[in-house]
């Protein structure tokens, strides 16, 4: 609407009203005094809000600059200190799917240095607490001969040990040492199984070599081989867990440990005469251990029953060839043995213990030891590539 003249007859000229000034981002200075915040009246004025509104706007300047990089710009100033997370180390090289680290942690409470008095001489091997009561698994040649036996522990502790009993056959012997003082078990092993061992896994040995103090030592390689026959003072140890993780004189009797921690052996030092054989160690699977273990616990000696052969493992290319995942290949039958008598020959393979698939020797050996002399067992076998059953009467293995 345009404005009125000088020639408008109309002498009522009316302007537009501002808002009121609480409705305003501004102020006329007239309107300052009326507000009470004009000279006259500073001291009813809130001056706490003018200053605050001061204080915002300097720190949001401040903000902005600094966020712009433009803050003390032009000064020689050194840049601010960082702060980080200390680095960490890498990761220890793993067995299996537990670091060789956090595999002594767990275990080597639990493996003891034991030393032999006898008339002879003094020596030293290891042991293995199983049993929280008190009961280690070491190797019978170990406490051979021995008037006084002393189980030192992780913790420093000593104690006089007792031997329960002794298998030659297994090299295998139990210790017992009292009940802790305090009452409290004792730290133990957990034990695993040698049944689904392959060549090449990674184990670690844990043992007392040499009888050194200090606590066990801790030693790595893999499964170099299965189901060895090893001679050892005029016995031969079956199905052995050939290892190249250094076994020295002093570590008989300790733990071979696989990749989860769990014990799959008893380690025993045996000397042998083959060249370049010097790098090998080997253990009693540990099955085995604790079969014969128990046994002598409960009636003071092991029993083992006898199915008379000797054998092998299939080899992968003959179990595709048969269509089974594994089996025993039986290689010689001793004359008058159960096996014969029952009619088994050279060139079966077993591959079922009542029914329970058998895929090595070793499974074979293990699958026996939990009978007893007079039991009557199940053999699946293949012969000429057609599978038949056999039924075998076991008795006791003669000395």
């Amino acid at each position: 609407m345009p404005l009125p003249g000088p020639d408008d007859p109309t002498d009522d000229v009316r302007f537009s009203v501002p808002p009121p000034p609480d409705d305003r981002l501004w102020r006329h200075p007239s309107e300052l005094r009326v507000l009470g915040l004009g000279r006259g009246d500073q001291r009813r004025s809130p001056v706490w809000l003018v200053l605050a509104a001061g204080v915002a706007g300097a720190l949001v300047t401040l903000g902005v600059l600094a966020l712009l990089g433009r803050l003390g710009e032009g000064e020689d100033r050194a840049d601010p200190a960082v702060i980080r997370e200390a680095a960490r180390p890498a990761a220890a090289p793993l067995a299996g799917s537990a670091s060789v680290v956090r595999i002594a942690e767990e275990v080597r409470p639990a493996i003891a240095k034991v030393r032999v008095r006898g008339d002879d001489a003094a020596s030293s091997g290891s042991a293995v607490l199983y049993r929280d009561d008190g009961h280690l698994l070491t190797n019978a040649h170990v406490v051979e001969g021995a008037d006084a036996i002393e189980v030192s522990l992780a913790d420093g502790s000593m104690h006089e040990a007792s031997v329960v009993g002794t298998d030659q056959l297994t090299d295998i012997a139990v210790l017992r040492i009292a009940t802790a003082a305090d009452g409290r078990p004792y730290p133990t092993a957990v034990l695993g199984t040698a049944v689904d061992l392959a060549v090449g896994q990674p184990v670690v040995a844990i043992g007392s070599p040499l009888g050194l103090a200090g606590g066990s030592s801790v030693t790595t390689g893999v499964v170099s081989a299965l189901g060895r026959e090893v001679e050892a003072e005029g016995t031969s140890l079956l199905d052995m867990v050939q290892t190249d993780a250094a076994i020295s004189p002093g570590s008989s009797g300790g733990a071979l440990v696989d990749g989860t921690g769990a014990v799959i052996g008893i380690t025993t030092a045996v000397g042998v005469s083959e060249v370049g054989a010097e790098g090998l160690g080997f253990a009693v699977p540990v099955d085995v251990a604790r079969s014969v273990a128990e046994e002598i616990i409960t009636t003071g000696r092991a029993v083992h029953v006898w199915l008379g052969v000797t054998g092998s493992d299939l080899d992968r290319r003959s179990a595709e060839e048969l269509g089974v995942r594994g089996g025993a290949r039986v290689e010689q039958v001793v004359d008058g043995s159960p096996a014969d008598e029952a009619g088994v020959v050279p060139s079966d393979v077993v591959v079922a213990v009542e029914e329970e698939p058998v895929a090595s020797m070793s499974a074979l050996v293990i699958a026996l030891r939990e009978r007893d002399p007079g039991d009557e067992v199940a053999l699946e076998v293949l012969r000429d590539g057609d599978r038949r059953q056999v039924t075998v009467a076991l008795v006791e293995r003669p000395s």
